[in-house]
């Protein structure tokens, strides 16, 4: 074969070559998801919306930011939410990572576990500006998640609890204050008057003047008090008007905390006390017979009530003692939940609107935990150090100037 035949050939192969790869090559790839790699949640979106929506096994949540930009839970008495709470929720939907694409076919769709396990962003109206449904943990780490109403079903690297319960939104601090900022304590008691404790500066001991002769005020239990009720935190809320709440007003302490920028809150602190009560009386009467009179004692039961006729009376029995009465029946009351009230000097302090919502019920330590009696609160006056006295010379080595 010639070589200029040869050429042609070869080139007819090529051009042929070349058309074979661009009539079979298959189709180009979809470029990958815009989602993938990114956080589940932008938590910039967060600064546009008006409510956050939490579902969770049929209960839904509210979570309303305020004017002001404070959160409150209005399904719980409109009480503030708890921000540190709001704000570790907020970085765990950040922190997740969307993985990979796994599915948009509707029937694998179905089986990724999609229902009501759901976090929405919601403007003033309750239109949803975005949604994030949960589904199943998947089998390879993470869980499966979907957006807003797209038919796409993700995989992410995403670790969150949804708590659709109001109580458990509501932060429960009704005193945020520093020990260094107190700068006086006032504690009533049942008995005696109040022990008031102050300090001119933060570093300084405490005093009190009106402290027993021989004694100083114990700083170690002021800040045991300062500890225990400048963060004092609810447990729970009822009704202002029920029954427990007025009980324990009438049995309540008062604390006073005065702090160096002048301004003074008052806690009332108390519960209904524990009482004893009557359930069934004493059994003081005996069936088929009267009782004595006072001091004397009850006949026998073969003794007639007088001696025939014409006879001497017989010899008289000794008489017997009187019968013990029973003590009554009684069952034991326990007392009351410590509720405590708090008022500001401060006229628009938000404590002073918030008792006005609910009467809230603190943790039993509190209460008993505060100095029963006011020795409690001082202490013995150390002694002063003894000084050290410089032994004398001898005389006789003052005589001689020291010489032996």
């Amino acid at each position: 074969m010639k070589l200029k035949t040869l050429v042609l050939v070869v080139a007819i192969l090529a051009v042929l070559s070349v058309a074979a790869y661009f009539l079979q090559r298959p189709p180009a790839r979809q470029g990958a998801d815009a989602r993938i790699g990114q956080p589940v949640f932008d938590a910039n979106a967060l600064n546009h919306s008006a409510k956050i929506r939490l579902s969770d096994q049929g209960k839904n949540l509210l979570l309303a930011r305020q004017p002001d930009g404070q959160w409150t839970v209005p399904s719980y008495y409109d009480l503030p939410a708890d921000v540190s709470k709001l704000s570790r929720f907020i970085e765990d939907l950040s922190n997740g990572k969307i993985q990979r694409l796994v599915t948009e076919n509707p029937e694998r769709l179905a089986r990724m576990g999609f229902k009501d396990t759901s976090v929405a962003l919601l403007d003033a109206a309750d239109k949803p500006l975005w949604t994030l449904t949960l589904g199943k943990d998947a089998e390879g780490g993470g869980r499966f998640v979907r957006y807003d109403d797209e038919k796409k079903g993700y995989q992410a690297s995403l670790a969150v609890l949804i708590d659709s319960t109001p109580k458990n939104w509501a932060d429960t601090r009704l005193l945020d204050l520093k020990p260094d900022d107190v700068a006086g304590v006032e504690l009533s008691f049942a008995e005696g008057d109040a022990v008031t404790a102050t300090r001119a500066k933060k570093d300084d001991a405490w005093t009190a003047g009106n402290a027993p002769a021989g004694q100083r005020i114990r700083g170690e239990r002021i800040a045991s008090l300062l500890s225990s009720l400048g963060t004092l935190r609810f447990e729970d809320t009822s009704d202002p008007a029920d029954a427990n709440v007025e009980a324990a007003r009438k049995h309540s302490r008062t604390v006073k905390l005065t702090t160096f920028d002048h301004k003074t809150f008052t806690i009332e602190i108390g519960r209904k006390p524990e009482e004893k009560k009557v359930v069934e009386a004493a059994n003081v009467e005996v069936k088929g017979t009267t009782a004595p009179a006072a001091g004397q004692a009850p006949a026998p039961a073969n003794a007639t009530s007088a001696a025939p006729a014409g006879t001497e009376a017989g010899p008289k029995a000794a008489p017997l003692p009187a019968a013990k009465p029973e003590e009554p029946k009684t069952e034991t009351i326990p007392a009351g939940p410590v509720y405590c009230y708090i008022t500001s000097s401060d006229g628009g302090a938000s404590i002073n609107a918030l008792m006005k919502k609910r009467a809230f019920q603190t943790f039993e330590w509190n209460f008993t935990s505060l100095p029963a009696k006011r020795d409690e609160l001082f202490e013995p006056v150390p002694a002063p150090p003894a000084l050290e006295k410089t032994p004398a010379a001898p005389a006789a080595a003052a005589k001689s100037g020291g010489k032996p």
